[in-house]
Parts: C-alpha cells; structure tokens; sequence
C-alpha cells in the first residue's frame, strides 16, 4: 500500500480545480484495501473514491482518505454462445479500453467512445451515449467490502442501473439496505459483447454522418471514428480546457409535459423512450436560456455546448469549486423558471 500526505489534487481532477487531500492511498489491488483497513488510523477515516476524476467536483480540501483507483489490466475472459466476455481493471482508461475491444476484433461498444473516466467509474454512473447504455453491454463487476475486506461479484440486476445511476450512488438508508456508495471499491468489470453485432444508432449526428459519407450500413470502427470526430468537435479536450464532461443530466418527462413545452418552444430537442416518457435535450435547455459563454469568476458555460461547464482560468487562474457550483445553481434556477423542469447535475460534488 503506497500513502501519501498532503497530496495535490489538481492534477487528479479534469475540471483542474485547486484542492488537496490529507491522505491518498494509490489501489493496484485488492490487498491494498486490506492494507488500508488493518490501519489503526485510516481503517475508519472517510472515503472518497477517485478514479480518472472526470466527473467530480471539488469544493475545497479533502479530509480523510482519497483512494485512487490504479487496477491494471485487460482481458478477454470466455465465450458464451452469444457474447464474449472481456474483463478490465477499475483502473483503466475507459476510451483505451474502447479502442483495445475493437482492436481485437470485438465490437459493442463503440457508440460510448471518448467518454472520459476509468473503466471502475463506468457502472456506478451507468455511463451513456448516442443510444447506447453501459448496462446494456454489462455482464458483472468485482468490488471490495470496506468492512470485512471481501471481495464480491454483482450482477447487472444487483447494480441497480438507472439513467445515469447505479447502487453504487445511493447509501444504505437502514441496516440490511444494498446502497453501496460509501461501502465498497469497484476492482474489476466486465462486458458482454454480442457475436451478431448490429449497430446502434437513430442519433441526429450519426444520421448526419451516414448521409454525408452515403454509407447506409457503418461498421464498428466507423462508427467509433465517427463518435470520436462528434464529440472532440462539441466537446472541449479537459488537458487543453478544464472541465467535467456533461454538467447535467438530460431531464426526462411525460408525453404531455413535452408536448406543453414543444407548444411553447416547438425546436426544442427531445427524443422519445421505450417506456414511453420523453428525453429533453439539457444543452439546448440551457442555451434556450441564453447561458453559452456566460460565466461566474472562472467557471463558464463552453461557447460550443451548453451541457458543459468549463476552468476558463487554466491551471494557474483556476475556477473554484464554489465558482462552478454558483454557476450552477444559476443555471438549474434559469432552467426552472423558463420550463418548468430541474437539472440534475451529473459529477459528483465533494
């Protein structure tokens, strides 16, 4: 187990806001959680799980212990007769670990490309993009208890997936309750890739895409560049800009509140679900509210998307916690005023 005092996170969290941790203890495995809780003084100190820090926002120091997630590792694991099995380590970069399944001749996931983060944060925010879920190319995790040191495998029923949600996001609210935030550490995940592949797609851009070139039928990797060129073009690059990828949650309604706003505002973006509620688009949301280039000190709401919030001050000017949530809230009230709707944000705020 490696410890490490007084350690700056600034450059451990893409927003690249200013802050440190009392403690950081680097996770290669399960033994060094079992290390840190045969500690006297750690075992009982507060938690807080980091991995590639994207989707996380800090309001100032933090106490206790940081966890960063290192787990190596990357694996095909078996054959079922309709999927195969891959594995990797909570620590991997998520995008390399995309680009690493297509590149072995697997393809599934290719629509969540780019997607910034750790393969061990993936499940526990359900992680989404163009049509396609993380839950639905799911098979099971392997996560560390932090009261007994065990290590156990969970399901995709025992995940609890929502949009954007897992167990891993909830606490136990009574003995016996499965919420598991606070209460474990993710090690290992692993995806069920379909043999007969179909591509996933129905998204205005990728449809745009397929026009453009005439290519009426995209194979994987087509459409991984094609998700690859989409997002570095809306999105701003977190070494070059700092930020934490999409600020909120895409709100969902009922049939008849979507068509109460598309009678006010008939260009608003919506999508229909298969359970039957509507999907607003929250980035046109937000620049419906006049937001894009708007800014409080150095948190600012990027000129080329209004999903996401943005360091406008750099590494040495940087935004404060403080700056990006005032921001927020200033957002999630315009918002609610104007449509009737709150924003949820998406990183988790410390």
């Amino acid at each position: 187990m490696i410890v490490e005092r007084n350690v700056p996170l600034q450059p451990l969290n893409t927003f690249g806001i200013a802050a440190r941790a009392d403690t950081l203890v680097r996770v290669r495995g399960e033994d060094d959680v079992r290390d840190l809780l045969r500690h006297a003084l750690l075992d009982q100190a507060p938690k807080l799980i980091l991995g590639g820090g994207s989707n996380v926002v800090l309001t100032g120091d933090v106490k206790g212990v940081v966890l960063k997630v290192e787990v190596p590792g990357r694996r095909v694991v078996r054959e079922t007769g309709r999927h195969v099995i891959v594995e990797a380590g909570a620590g991997e970069n998520w995008h390399d670990f995309v680009t690493w399944t297509l590149d072995q001749g697997l393809p599934g996931l290719e629509n969540l490309a780019l997607i910034p983060g750790t393969v061990g944060a993936s499940p526990v925010q359900n992680i989404g993009a163009y049509g396609l879920e993380l839950q639905d190319r799911f098979d099971s995790l392997d996560a560390i208890d932090f009261t007994t040191g065990d290590v156990f495998t969970l399901n995709a029923a025992q995940c609890g997936f929502g949009y954007r949600d897992s167990v891993f996001k909830h606490p136990a609210a009574q003995v016996g309750d499965f919420g598991l935030a606070g209460r474990s550490l993710i090690l290992r995940v692993r995806f069920a890739l379909p043999k007969d592949w179909q591509p996933v797609l129905g998204y205005l851009d990728i449809e745009r895409r397929m026009q453009e070139e005439g290519v009426a039928h995209p194979t994987a990797r087509q459409l991984y560049d094609w998700i690859v060129a989409i997002r570095s073009a809306k999105l701003p690059d977190p070494a070059v800009i700092g930020n934490a990828g999409s600020f909120f949650k895409n709100p969902t309604v009922t049939p008849e509140q979507c068509a109460d706003i598309i009678g006010r505002d008939p260009k608003v973006v919506h999508y229909p679900m298969p359970d039957g509620s509507v999907k607003l688009a929250a980035g046109w949301l937000i620049d419906a509210c006049g937001w894009k280039g708007k800014h409080v000190g150095n948190a600012a709401v990027y000129e080329k998307q209004a999903l996401v919030l943005v360091n406008r001050g750099g590494r040495e000017n940087p935004a404060t916690g403080g700056e990006v949530m005032t921001l927020a809230k200033a957002i999630q009230t315009s918002v609610y005023e104007r449509f009737g709707i709150r924003l949820e944000p998406e990183p988790v705020v410390v």
